[in-house]
């Protein structure tokens, strides 16, 4: 069922908390692709009910950005989501999200001093915003969010209150781009060459060149945001006691920016850190 009105949706999530059942929620600005599907197929390993939200968030888009352009297609979504079998979905209103205002001024820390802030310096607060008040009203057990967004998971982590944040493996093309509703801005030489981003961060994560060499590489096909080696863990820099690191990368491709993040553990992990020298 598609619900657009809090009241309504508190009336079926009070039936469903009288019988105990457990929530878990999928938060989208729609546009889905197998990449959004596959969060929903992990909400049903967790949870009695799935809830995917859509809402094309206001907040975390900057003047110059593509708010006004942003995919819309919800009749497409229903039918999407009708497919996987969604118990409820729910498309709220800016006036639901934002009752009061959207407010500029949140201070997340650290978190959102680094990465994508130093570009989107708008982004997180408009994200957390907009999550937090997802939260709110429909007070889910678990919530799914993909790894390819990393910086905004371990943001959400932080905030998350006694929501579950459970994280989900990034969903690539066939030739391993990461999924993303943006990816149809691409044009067709651009989506040619969008592939290499994950082509040089995979061989920086075999160890098969290093950090300078996989810049140079990049260079060649993209303008560099940033691409940094960090722990895993916390965001912070790598030390002996990292037990998992991963690489982050950000690239603008004409007027697309894409990301990307290769995440490594165990044996992977000890040989990035022995090619960094911190062993």
């Amino acid at each position: 069922m598609n619900i657009s009105n809090t009241q309504s949706l508190q009336k079926v999530l009070s039936a469903w908390n009288k019988k105990d059942l457990k929530t878990a929620l999928v938060p989208t600005m729609g546009g889905l692709h197998a990449g959004h599907l596959s969060l929903i197929k992990i909400a049903k390993k967790y949870s009695d009910r799935v809830i995917v939200s859509i809402f094309v968030n206001p907040a975390q888009f900057a003047l110059n950005e593509d708010f006004s352009t942003y995919p819309r297609v919800l009749d497409n979504d229903l039918i999407l989501l009708k497919k996987e079998k969604v118990d409820l979905v729910f498309t709220p209103e800016v006036n639901d999200i934002y009752p009061d205002e959207i407010k500029k001024n949140i201070n997340i820390g650290e978190l959102d001093r680094i990465l994508c802030s130093k570009t989107r310096p708008h982004f997180f607060t408009g994200v957390l915003q907009a999550v937090t008040r997802l939260f709110e009203i429909i007070s889910p057990n678990y919530a799914i969010f993909g790894q390819k967004d990393y910086q905004q998971l371990k943001i959400i982590e932080k905030y998350s209150n006694n929501v579950k944040i459970i994280s989900a493996p990034i969903i690539r093309e066939k030739d391993n781009l990461a999924m993303s509703t943006r990816n149809l801005y691409l044009t067709h030489k651009e989506r040619q060459i969008a592939p290499k981003l994950y082509q040089i961060i995979y061989k920086l994560s075999e160890g098969k060149i290093d950090k300078n060499q996989a810049i140079q590489l990049l260079e060649k096909y993209f303008r560099i945001d940033y691409l940094e080696i960090l722990d895993a863990d916390n965001l912070k820099k790598i030390s002996y006691n990292s037990g998992r690191i991963i690489i982050l990368v950000a690239v603008f491709l004409g007027k697309n920016r894409l990301i990307d993040n290769i995440i490594l553990g165990d044996e992977k992990c000890l040989l990035l850190l022995k090619k960094l020298k911190l062993t």
